[in-house]
């Protein structure tokens, strides 16, 4: 998936602008005031990220009047709605006017391992865990990432609003640079044919990320850290190297320098 550019993520956002005269004129919060809501949020969450003070201001604008009485006059209703769109469209506005003066120019894309890829710096410091039943590395693989000053990416501690998973799976995986893949053998599998014949393998919602994120990011951009080195791996991955989640911190290094080479900021001495 390549990257939005600079004038592509302006683009989406004075879309959400221009739509602004039009849903004053309509009912207040009707089918289109729902769309555009959504469709601007999910348009700032891609562009500064989701925990961004962006995201914040955006959903504390009100577009209901701040008191409610049974028997209140339409009209403050109407003004309160009004006022909500107004204050969003200078926020909106001020985002553009951000985007134009603090970020680089656009970049071209380059070629890595036959995947595009964007030059160094990359625009999030997002990293997508995927993971499966073990907590243990789940939460080992996180702090180190905090750690690093970067943010990891886990889809059960962020809010669904309403979402299915695959709808909540697909925006998050938009906001991330890199993607590391733990691969515990949490499950057992084999042929029909060979039932006494099973081996230990990774959760099928984790070979479903993993696909995803080579395809959405590139392979040099995706990581897989292998809690069993016995484990059974995905054949369509052969050849691709893993790295083991051993005791130490071997696999510390070797991931910081992924992500360095993936166009993070990394200090390997803090390693």
């Amino acid at each position: 998936m390549m990257k939005p550019t600079k004038a592509q993520t302006i683009d989406r956002i004075q879309r959400a602008v221009d739509a602004i005269p039009a849903l004053m004129s309509m009912p207040r919060f009707s089918q289109e005031f729902t769309k555009w809501h959504r469709n601007t949020r999910i348009a700032i969450a891609h562009t500064f990220g989701e925990d961004s003070q962006h995201i914040r201001t955006f959903d504390s604008i009100e577009y209901r009047p701040g008191i409610v009485i049974n028997g209140i006059p339409n009209q403050p209703f109407q003004e309160a709605y009004l006022g909500g769109l107004g204050y969003a469209n200078a926020i909106l506005e001020s985002m553009i006017e951000e985007i134009e003066e603090y970020c680089q120019d656009d970049v071209q894309p380059q070629t890595v391992n036959g995947q595009a890829s964007v030059d160094k710096p990359i625009a999030s410091n997002g990293v997508f865990v995927v993971h499966g039943r073990d907590e243990a590395a789940k939460h080992t693989l996180a702090r180190y990432l905090g750690d690093l000053g970067l943010e990891p990416v886990i889809l059960q501690e962020r809010p669904s609003q309403g979402r299915t998973i695959i709808e909540k799976f697909e925006e998050y995986a938009e906001t991330v640079g890199f993607a590391v893949v733990l691969g515990t053998p949490d499950d057992l599998g084999g042929l029909a044919e060979e039932p006494d014949n099973r081996q230990h393998r990774m959760r099928q919602n984790v070979v479903f990320e993993l696909g995803y994120f080579t395809r959405a990011l590139g392979r040099n951009k995706v990581c897989v850290l292998l809690k069993d080195v016995g484990i059974e791996r995905p054949s369509d991955y052969d050849g691709v190297i893993y790295i083991p989640m051993d005791d130490g911190d071997g696999w510390k290094l070797a991931l910081g320098r992924e992500l360095r080479a993936a166009g993070f900021t990394i200090d390997l001495n803090r390693l």
